[in-house]
Parts: C-alpha cells; sequence; structure tokens
C-alpha cells in the first residue's frame, strides 16, 4: 500500500517529503536570546569532544558496462479491500482507508470528479488547513469525531492507521507494487536475506519483508515513525521477527554500516526532497542521493537481490534517478527498471501517479 505517499515518503511528520511541489525547507523555531557578557555565562562544559565534520564522499565514476534498462515502467495499484482511490478532481482525492472514507489534497489531480457531490460529502475525514507539505492542517470530521488511529490491513498485515497533521495517515499504498516484488525476491532466494529499509517510517516495507523470511534492518530520524513502526509490529503478529528498529540519520548510517563491513542483499531507501536528521544533518535530495546511491552499491552482498529507489517531491523526470541508478550500478549486470507509481482510480480509471522509481535487479 512509505515509506508516506501523498508525494512523501518521508511526508512524515519529522521528514517533510510528498505533495505537488518540492517541500520548502523546514521552518526552524527562532528563539529570541539576550546578549550576555562572557563572565555571566561560563562556557559549557564539553564531556566529549564534538563530532568531527565528515569530508564530503570523493564520488568516482565507476568503470564497466550499464545494466540492461526498462523504461518507462508503470507499476500501479488497482482498488482492493484494504484501500481504494474512490474518486480524484479539483485539486483532492477521495480514498478509502479500511472502514473510513478520507478527503486529502491532492495538487496532480487538475482534471474534474468523476463521482457527484454527495459522494463526497458521505466523508468520514477531510484533511483542511494548511496544505504544505510541512504545514501543521487539521482533520474535520463531519459525521462524528474519531480517534487519532484505527486499525487498517494490508494483505493480511495489520497496522495502525492515524490522522497526523501533515495530511497522511501512516501508509503510502503505491508502494505495495515494490513490496510485493521484493517479498517475491525473498521468497525466492530460498536462502537468508538481509534487508535495509532507509528512511522506513511506519514501517509496512519492513513488516513485509520479514513475514517473507529476511532479517530487516529499519532506519527512520523520527523516534515518533519508530515508534509508530513498533507498534505495527505488534498489531501484525510479528513481534518474533527479526527486525532492527534504528532512530539515526541515514546518510549517518550507512556511512558507518561501510566501514564496518556491514552487508545487505535488497536496500530499498525512499528518502524526501528535504529533511533533518535527529542531530539536525540536513538531507537535500539533489545533493545528497548521489553519495547515498553509491554507499548502497557498496554496502550490498557478493549475490545481492535489488536496490530500490523513491523520489517524491522533485521537479525532475524519472530519467535523471534512472542515470543516477545506471552509472551507479555500471558493472553490476542486472537491470535498472525506472518509471512511475501510480493509483488507479475507481470512479473513472484515471491514473494519479505520486511518486518516480527506479531500482536495480540483480535478475
Amino acid at each position: 500500500m512509505k515509506h508516506p505517499r501523498d508525494k512523501r515518503r518521508d511526508s512524515r511528520p519529522q521528514q517533510p517529503r510528498k505533495g505537488g511541489a518540492a517541500p520548502a525547507p523546514t521552518r526552524d523555531r527562532v528563539e529570541r536570546q539576550q546578549e550576555r557578557k562572557p563572565e555571566q555565562r561560563p562556557a559549557p562544559r564539553q564531556d566529549h569532544a564534538p563530532e568531527p565534520k565528515a569530508e564530503p564522499r570523493k564520488l568516482v565514476r565507476r568503470e564497466g558496462a550499464f545494466p540492461a534498462e526498462q523504461l518507462p515502467l508503470i507499476l500501479e495499484v488497482a482498488p482492493n479491500d484494504d484501500y481504494a482511490l474512490l474518486d480524484s478532481g479539483n485539486g483532492e482525492k477521495l480514498e478509502q482507508y479500511g472502514p473510513y472514507r478520507i478527503v486529502r489534497p491532492e495538487g496532480q489531480a487538475i482534471w474534474q470528479r468523476a463521482l457527484p457531490a454527495k459522494e463526497w460529502e458521505r466523508a468520514d475525514a477531510v484533511f483542511t488547513g494548511d496544505t504544505d507539505e510541512e504545514g501543521l492542517g487539521r482533520w474535520r470530521f463531519p459525521k462524528m469525531p474519531l480517534g487519532e488511529t484505527w486499525p487498517m490491513r494490508h494483505d493480511g498485515l495489520h497496522y495502525q492507521g492515524r490522522f497526523t497533521s501533515f495530511r497522511h495517515v501512516g501508509v503510502f499504498p503505491e508502494q505495495a507494487t515494490h513490496w510485493d516484488h521484493m517479498a517475491r525476491l525473498i521468497v525466492d532466494a530460498k536462502r537468508p536475506v538481509k534487508v535495509l529499509n532507509l528512511f522506513g517510517y511506519t514501517g509496512l516495507a519492513s513488516l513485509v519483508a520479514a513475514r517473507a523470511g529476511a532479517e530487516v534492518t529499519h532506519v527512520d530520524a523520527s523516534k515518533k515513525a519508530i515508534g509508530w513502526a513498533r507498534e505495527n509490529q505488534e498489531m501484525a503478529g510479528l513481534g518474533s521477527k527479526p527486525i532492527r528498529w534504528i532512530c539515526e540519520d541515514a546518510m549517518k548510517f550507512v556511512e558507518r554500516e561501510e566501514r564496518r563491513g556491514s552487508r545487505y542483499d535488497i536496500i530499498l531507501f525512499d528518502p524526501p526532497a528535504y529533511g533533518r536528521g535527529p542531530k539536525g544533518e540536513v538531507w537535500q535530495l539533489f545533493e545528497s542521493l548521489p553519495a547515498m546511491t553509491d554507499i548502497c552499491r557498496s554496502i550490498l552482498t557478493p549475490k545481492p537481490l535489488a536496490v530500490v529507489l523513491t523520489a517524491y517531491s522533485i521537479r525532475a523526470s524519472f530519467f535523471a534517478i534512472h542515470a543516477l541508478m545506471r552509472d551507479t550500478f555500471a558493472g553490476m549486470g542486472g537491470t535498472i527498471e525506472s518509471g512511475e507509481l501510480i493509483i488507479r482510480e475507481k470512479s473513472a480509471g484515471r491514473a494519479l501517479s505520486t511518486s518516480l522509481f527506479s531500482r536495480w535487479v540483480a535478475k
């Protein structure tokens, strides 16, 4: 059903990502500070030396033949019992999440609605207020007040839906095609498989991988998202499955894994256009993505299965990330498959594009 996506990812509360246009940088809280004389405020004692600033990764073009390519590849999610895009138009979308009918902003829905107004008026929840990706909005409940959370399901996996102030509800349905593909790779491998899920949000991809038999490392910079993901693990009945939950800046984590010699068979990364790590680390997609992609290649096992990149809210064609992935995986063989993730509308059958993607698959 991400990472999570209304053009996210990390439309996650602390790592905004989706929407029509690329999100603006997070607004920093401005605090008024009074001037103090040096003797009035002694310097704070430092128990630990400050962490040295890392040098930018030196990128070198990979040698070898490009992987084969398949593009454009359009991966779509059709309406089902767990989720359906009922209708869209006039800058909004009408969705069915389990028992609830929800209306949210959708900048790309520039066409006219197919369903009559009375169908939209049956909504249980409507997102109102600031529609900026990082702005704090509100939910209106036309019928009756609803709780913050409600039980949801994806392909038999139970998890927690939640009405967040960032208009997202804890799942990005279009990612289901990637999850299904990953689960097949894990099952078909017939061997132990290690999966790394970067910018993992509320953990649906991690749960799908763990259920398929993989050992999973889930990384997100938001403590709240990690807590939510752990709740989802328990709801799904997968508490005994091997999932490591890591609250850390994704770039710092993969840099450390590279130094440690840690290796993974499948890597998913679903970065925001802009985000901040737990210690103020700044993520800018076009500046940071080449280095992260390069590191992801370096931390693959000798017999890797796939690397999947999803990009939301960027002013670029999928050809840009396709070229990056093809360059990065030169000499690896396999295939680079790139295109768009779409959700097929139930009312008129129109396709709502949600994000760009590019994935390297070994075979």
